[in-house]
């Protein structure tokens, strides 16, 4: 053997001259995948790389990276080694900010358990910061996303929210679902748990209510939706 089963590892040979050389490589690859940060997902190396770049490589892949397809490329002494990774290995996507889990062919975001086909149990945090439209009501556009299951809202205004005493984060029919009596300050913040997690078939907007006046189109809220999907196994 070679390099070792689960990180690929080299290994000292037996009389092996230059062991320096395969030690310090080996320690350059645990640095990287003991605490796995994925600079992104491509098809072809990045035109510019510094020693350490991790990059999970994507179907297809072609140049540099032919015939890499699913594995790790990992830039170390001005060139790409690569590694297989194994089912259940997790790490962080620095390009997008999410944690991600490997599921025998993806990295998918926030994954969590999988069976032997992929099919998963996926929990996600979609933020964005939201413009305070002028009128009675403010809409965020299929903030939650289709056939997820709401555990809650977050939010935080960021910038003072003019017209309103107060506003109430909600979707139709429920204008109150997700918090009411909100703040309009910069710090003011919601915390809107549903009691039962519920599920959405189609993309749904998130609506902002004011109440004591309306909006006047200033300030910006910052909201999060905090959910579950659960994802097909492959065929």
């Amino acid at each position: 053997m070679t390099e070792t089963t689960q990180l690929g590892l080299p290994l000292v040979q037996p009389a092996q001259a230059q062991k320096h050389v395969t030690v310090n490589e080996a320690f350059a690859r645990l640095d990287a995948l003991a605490q796995i940060t994925l600079a992104g997902e491509a098809g072809v190396a990045p035109g510019a790389a510094v020693d350490g770049a991790l990059y999970a490589v994507s179907a297809g892949a072609s140049g540099e990276w032919a015939g890499e397809d699913g594995r790790l490329a990992l830039f170390l002494n001005g060139g790409w080694v690569f590694v297989t990774p194994q089912v259940g290995w997790r790490g962080w996507r620095a390009d997008s900010g999410v944690a991600v889990a490997f599921d025998g062919e993806d990295w998918v975001p926030g994954g969590g358990a999988f069976s032997p086909n992929g099919a998963g149990f996926v929990q996600r945090s979609v933020e964005v910061d939201h413009s305070v439209a002028a009128g009675a009501t403010s809409v965020v556009p299929g903030f939650i996303p289709a056939n997820a299951t709401v555990y809650g809202i977050t939010g935080r205004v960021v910038t003072d929210i003019g017209g309103a005493a107060s506003f109430e984060v909600g979707v139709a029919g429920s204008s109150n679902r997700y918090g009411s009596g909100i703040g309009v300050s910069t710090g003011a913040w919601l915390r809107g748990i549903t009691g039962n997690p519920l599920a959405y078939y189609s993309d749904t907007d998130v609506i902002l209510t004011s109440t004591g006046g309306n909006f006047d189109g200033s300030g910006v809220v910052r909201l999060a939706v905090h959910f579950a999907e659960l994802t097909l196994p492959r065929g």
